[in-house]
Formats: structure tokens, sequence, C-alpha cells
């Protein structure tokens, strides 16, 4: 029988044969084509794809050969994973012929192929030529060898036998619900004409559950136990007859553990979410003694893969003055195990202030409040995350950061309350004056800088602190009033750092008069003539004063500070006056002359007070009775008399500081330089003076030498 026959038929008893089904006919002659595919594409490109292996093939079975062209390096071909894990297959071998390179995949001497145990294996191969390396899978499809099913023998036995096979959960076995298989069947009596070697199997409906489900994960690896189906009997075998072949899933003939045979991604395997399978129990020597079992397996989809979303980062930067409600980006996302799957979008922020300020609408980031940035603390960066859930088992959860970037605004003008100051006219250069204090609302709080407008040269402003200074000379009865206009410029409050806002006030300082100006009285002297009446009081003169630099100072105050000895003169504000009070004798009958002293000061709250003397003399002449009659028509007056005021200049000089300095440098080195040529003379006179006696040293020498000689 050729390998397309043994492809297309199976045997079903032991002397009868059928056809499959067109639908299995038609997939294996599609698998072939696949195959003989895969090898041309092998030959002339890449790695194959898969191929089919019957499992009656041994130890040293070549399953596939390749062919490389690598005519510069030293190719090499490996064999670098088996999935499921397994010894069976040998590391491939690599020989040159005829300039190419044959590459070939066998047996190992452990292989033991069964397709009811395992029946897909894939195997990752690297094939390397230099710089060059590939990889591919290698697909090996165990394929069951039905010219190898014994035939079961018959009964030899001709009376009724009766039995129940039965399945249980094995002890130990893994925590999937084992089949339960209950069946009764009886051995009848052969009729005569049927030869004793038909036998019909009786089920009773009763102990036999009609249907079993099973509920499997999809990430299970071939022969990965699924179930297991146990009867009650001697000898007994298993085996899944529907669907025939099994591609999926295989049962062990003699212990009933149902295994997954190759990957169950529903992803990538078409069908494997729900199977069903018709399970045989028999008697090994009499296999029409069996029960049957529909099983349906179930396979659910395994969470492999968290979501996926765009962008993976979000990262953005927005002004404090965006408005409440602006979407900042919309994120999206898919689950790569579930096309079209409803996830669950969820904002964690890292940080308490930006509790508020963000919110997450289905996919879509919005501003949620108002983004101060005035507050500290508050504002500038706001780190939170989004976390998509998928509605797999287990539960997956992507986290996709998000950093909003929060920059500041200069949104306030700064600005400064009118103020005044006052200042004494006396007050000297960089007296303080007073502080000017402004405020802005943006952060960092009242950063600003203070400057002066009108350029003056008498004020100037502290451009840090905002402290007036007064830096020249104050004069009340020139200027008594000042306006500054004070000019406030921020700074560092918005992301350009060119942008600046600017405000002003305006600054009053007051100057307050100092009393500087003594008065001044005119005449500064007077010698006046009073002729005198017994008992009345005589006016002498008034005293005019006056301050020509403040004229608006009306107020004096006057007294006598000297030459009244006798007490004959008062005042009367400025009115001199004289008095004369004496009643009795003795009477004053010769002339007589006052020296007076007058103090004219000026008065009101301006401290100190200032004064100036006026020298009054004043020649006082009695009046007779004898010379009334003769002087009737004869007035006091006053002897007026133009003071002669004497101006004594006296001219000094005075050097500046520096020229004294100088001056005295000067004068020490030229001391110097005099002491040195002093000293030196005078050593030069010394050595003449000593010059002389040197001759008369050496003959007092010589001659105390020769005394010395004639000694010895």
């Amino acid at each position: 029988m050729t390998v397309f026959e043994q492809l297309t038929w199976q045997q079903v008893g032991p002397d009868k044969q059928s056809p499959l089904s067109s639908l299995q006919a038609t997939m294996v002659l599609l698998r072939l084509l696949m195959i003989l595919l895969a090898l041309v594409v092998s030959d002339l490109h890449s790695l194959p794809w898969f191929i089919n292996v019957s499992e009656r093939e041994g130890p040293g079975t070549i399953l596939q050969s390749f062919s490389f062209n690598c005519s510069s390096h030293l190719p090499t071909l490996e064999l670098v994973n088996v999935q499921p894990p397994t010894t069976f297959f040998n590391p491939p071998s690599l020989t040159r012929w005829q300039g190419i390179y044959v590459g070939k995949v066998t047996l190992s001497s452990s292989a033991r192929l069964d397709a009811l145990a395992v029946n897909h294996y894939e195997l990752q191969l690297r094939y390397t030529c230099g710089d060059i390396v590939m990889e591919g899978p290698l697909f090996v499809d165990v394929q069951r060898d039905s010219g190898h099913i014994q035939c079961i023998g018959r009964f030899a036995s001709s009376g009724l036998a009766s039995g129940t096979i039965s399945g249980s959960q094995r002890p130990g076995s893994e925590d999937l619900p084992a089949a339960n298989l209950s069946v009764t069947w009886t051995r009848p009596k052969l009729p005569k004409n049927a030869g004793g070697e038909d036998f019909a199997c009786t089920i009773q409906p009763g102990l036999l559950p009609k249907a079993q489900n099973v509920t499997i994960p999809e990430d299970k690896i071939p022969g990965s136990k699924v179930v297991q189906v146990q009867a009650r009997g001697f000898n007994l075998r298993y085996e899944i007859f529907s669907p025939m072949p099994s591609p999926l899933y295989s049962i062990g003939s003699v212990d009933g553990v149902v295994q997954t045979t190759m990957p169950l991604e529903l992803a990538h395997t078409r069908g494997a979410a729900i199977t069903r399978l018709q399970v045989k129990a028999f008697e090994r020597f009499q296999p029409w003694a069996s029960a049957e079992l529909d099983l349906t397996v179930n396979v659910l989809s395994v969470n492999h893969w968290p979501p996926l979303c765009i962008p993976a980062l979000l990262v953005t930067q927005i002004p404090e003055t965006t408005p409440v409600g602006t979407v900042l980006n919309t994120i999206t996302c898919t689950d790569p195990d579930s096309v079209g799957a409803t996830l669950n979008y969820q904002l964690w922020f890292h940080s308490s202030p930006g509790l508020a300020s963000l919110c997450l609408r289905d996919r879509v980031l919005e501003v949620n409040a108002t983004l101060d940035c005035d507050i500290p603390g508050t504002c500038f960066q706001h780190s939170a995350s989004i976390l998509v859930l998928d509605g797999g088992q287990p539960q997956m959860t992507t986290e996709v950061p998000v950093l909003v970037m929060v920059t500041p605004v200069n949104e306030f003008t700064p600005a400064c309350a009118p103020r005044t100051f006052r200042v004494q006219e006396d007050a000297g250069p960089h007296t303080l004056l007073g502080t000017v204090v402004g405020t802005d609302m943006d952060y960092p709080h009242n950063s600003i800088e203070y400057y002066t407008s009108d350029g003056s040269s008498i004020f100037a402003v502290d451009h840090l602190s905002g402290d007036i200074h007064l830096l020249g000379t104050l004069d009340y009865e020139q200027q008594r009033l000042y306006r500054l206009t004070i000019l406030l410029i921020d700074h560092g409050q918005d992301w350009d750092p060119t942008y600046h806002r600017s405000g002003s006030c305006t600054i009053t300082i007051e100057v307050e008069d100092v009393n500087d100006h003594p008065p001044e009285c005119e005449p500064p002297f007077q010698e006046l003539t009073i002729y005198t009446t017994l008992g009345h009081s005589v006016e002498v003169t008034k005293v005019s004063c006056w301050i020509p630099q403040e004229p608006q100072r009306l107020a004096f105050s006057y007294s006598i500070i000297g030459g009244d000895s006798k007490n004959q003169f008062r005042l009367q504000e400025a009115i001199l006056m004289h008095n004369d009070s004496m009643l009795g004798p003795p009477w004053q009958e010769q002339p007589c002359t006052y020296e007076l002293l007058i103090r004219a000061a000026d008065a009101g709250p301006s401290i100190p007070h200032l004064s100036t003397t006026v020298t009054i003399i004043v020649h006082l002449v009695p009046w007779r009775a004898s010379t009334v009659a003769m002087s009737t028509q004869r007035t006091t007056v006053p002897s007026v008399m133009t003071p002669l005021l004497v101006t004594y200049t006296e001219t000094f000089w005075q050097p500046e500081p520096w020229f004294v300095v100088v001056l005295t440098a000067t004068g020490a080195l030229l001391l110097l330089a005099l002491g040195w040529l002093v000293s030196r003379l005078l050593q030069r006179l010394t050595q003449v003076l000593q010059a002389p006696s040197k001759p008369a040293q050496a003959l007092r020498l010589n001659s105390i030498q020769g005394n010395e000689g004639s000694i010895e």
C-alpha cells in the first residue's frame, strides 16, 4: 500500500477497510502540497515549515534534509529548541557535497514516537553563514499508523458473561474533573448459525453519563494532561474514535489519560475553543464489549499579554491659564489576547496636589480644574499614571506614565500704594527716607525691581529692596514738596524670561522746615535822645525784625538782655518803652545814657530758636519845670544815627586734604635726602682728618716690632 493510500484509508476491523470522508481526504492533499512547497522553499531560501512522520519510524530516521550555499565561510546548523521538550531528535548534521552544504535532522536512539501521546513537535533551527543568520521552525506531525492496530481476540467461551465498567478520579491526579464511565455489558449465547464468533454488547443507559464537559486553559503545552478516563474491568484499553485522527488530543491506551498533542492557542489554532471527543473503553481481548463517552473539552483564553497602548508615555506641557475641559491627549489601547475586548481605564496620581487638576473621561485626559501656579507647591508638574486593565484571566494591567508640565504665566501687574514720606531739610546724604512696598500675585511672589522714572539726582531707590535714599541737599525755602514716580518691573514669573509686566505708584516727599536762618533787624544799631517826664511812660523806639529767607515767619519774641541796670525800660512786643516811675526825690536832674541790648528771637514750633541782638543807645534828658514854658513846642526826637558797619575780610589759605598729604610726603623725603647728604659729608671729613696719622702709626708699629726682635 502506498503512502497516499495509507493516509486516505484506515483499518476499522480485522478484515475491513473504509475510505475517509471527502473532507479528510481534501485536508490530506492540502498537507501534502504544503510539504512539497516547504521542501522547495527550504532548498532555495529558508528552513522548512512542517513534515509528517509515521509513529513507526525508529532511531536514525532522516526526517528532513536541507541544502545551503555558503562559499566564503564555514556554516553551522543548530537545533535551538524543541517543544515539547524531548530527546527524540539528534543535533542536525551538516556536510559538504559538491560545493553545497547538506544538513540533516534525524531521530535519536531514544526516539519512541507515539501519536496518541504527542502528535506534534516544534523544532527551532538556526543556520549561520558568516554574518548571515537564519532561524525558522520545523514542525513535525506524528501520524498514527493504522497498520499497527492489533486485532483483538474473540471470546472463547459461549456462555453468558456480564460485567460493569465505571470511571472514577484517580487519587493524586490533576485538579481536572474525571470522566465517569459506567457501562454494563453482556455476552449472550451465540446462535447456532453465527459460528460462535459474533457477540453483542448491551449498554444500560442509566449507568453511563451521556456527556462530560472539561474546561482547560489554552496555555497547556503539548503532552499536558486534560482528564483521565477510568473504567472498571480487566485489561482495559481506551481510544478516541471520533474525530479520527484527533489533531489536538490523544488518550493513553492503557491509563486512559487524555493529553494535548499540540499548542492550544486560540488565536493561532483554528477550532480549538470547543472540541467534542468520543472516547471508547473496551477490553483488550474483547473489543466488542465497550462503552462510549461524549467528552467536550472547552479551552479558555489565557491572558498572556497586557494591553498595548499608544502612546506608551504621555508627556505634555501646558500653560497655567489652560481652560478647564481642555483635552490634553487621547490614549488608544488594544488587547493582543482578545481583539475588540472592553478595557477599563483608571487615572492614578502619584502625589496629592494634582488630584483635582486632571481627569480621565473614558480614554480622554482633560484639565479638570484651574491650574493655578501662584500658590507654592501646587503647580509646575503633575505626575500620574493611566492604568489600563483587561478582562482576561489572570487580569493584566498596563501602566501609561503621565507627566503634565504646567508652565507659569505672568498674569498680574505689580503694584504699590502711594505713600508720603517726611524729611527735615537739614538731612544729610544717604538718609533713608522710606521704603516702597510693591506686591505681585504671580509666583514667586513680589519678585520686583524698583526704578525712578524721572531721573532725579536728589533721590534714589534701591532696585531690590525699594528703599528711597536722599542723595543731595534739601532747602525748605526753595522747594517743600517732591513727587517721585516709582516704576515696578517684575521678573522670573513667566515661562518666557524676557516677558515682564510693569506698574507704578507716586511717592510724595514733604520737606520739613528747620530753623536755620536767624532774624535780621533794621537797623541793627540805634542811638536816641529821649526827654523824660516824671511819672510818664515814653515810647523810645520800635524794633523791626524779619527773616529774608523765610518771609512767612512773622512771630518773634523780644527781650532786654543788657544795659537796663535801673529797670527803667520795658518792651511791649517790639516797642521799647521808658517808664520814669520815680515819684519823690531825689530826681534825676542830669542827662544820662543807657546802652541797651535787645534780643530778637524767632518763635513758633521750630527748634532750635535762633536770635539776633540789636544795640540801642538811649540818651535820657530830664524835663525840668523851668523849661517847660520855654520848651512847650519841643518834641522828643530820637537821635537818628546811621551806624557805620565796618567789614574786615581776613584772607587765609585752606589747601585740599590731598595737597597736605602730598606736601607732607615730599617734605619727609626732602628731610631724608638732606640727612643722607650730611652723613656723607661727615664721613668724608672724618676720612680727611684721619689720613695724616696713618704713616705715624706705621712707624710706631715698626719700632715696636724691632724692639721685640732685640729682646729675643
